[in-house]
């Protein structure tokens, strides 16, 4: 219990996270962001075990470093994706959730495997408005 005042640290913002980056990889701005086993930032993709973070607030090159070496912001919040043309989302989705196609495309769930984007709060002639908490 207190009795005094405290200084309780508060995370830059909750709708920001900073991740460290996988080796080898390529993040581009604007994509979505997925974190793989290690706490790895990674593009998002429809590969079992990933678990999406956010939007890629920057580009981020880490080809050539080791995992960790560099780091990205990553933002959370809504954002407009393209929608699949294979799988697409439609207004019977609405408030429900979406899925990976790939960094900058969300689907409906399908057979394979389904990593959990968001939810869909939009549909519009450009895409999918995704809210990822």
């Amino acid at each position: 219990m207190l009795t005094q005042d405290r200084n309780t640290k508060q995370m830059a913002t909750a709708d920001r996270l900073i991740l460290p980056i996988a080796a080898n990889t390529v993040i581009y701005q604007g994509g979505l962001v997925a974190i793989n086993a290690a706490g790895e930032a990674v593009p998002a993709a429809a590969t079992a075990g990933l678990k999406v973070a956010g939007r890629a607030e920057a580009h981020v090159d880490n080809r050539y470093s080791g995992a960790g070496e560099n780091s990205i912001a990553v933002g959370r919040g809504i954002f407009l994706y393209k929608n699949s043309t294979a799988n697409p989302v439609t207004a019977a989705q609405l408030l429900e959730d979406c899925f990976i196609e790939d960094d900058e495309t969300v689907r409906v769930s399908t057979a394979g495997t389904n990593i959990r984007a968001g939810k869909v709060i939009s549909l519009d002639a450009k895409g999918v408005w995704v809210e990822i908490r």
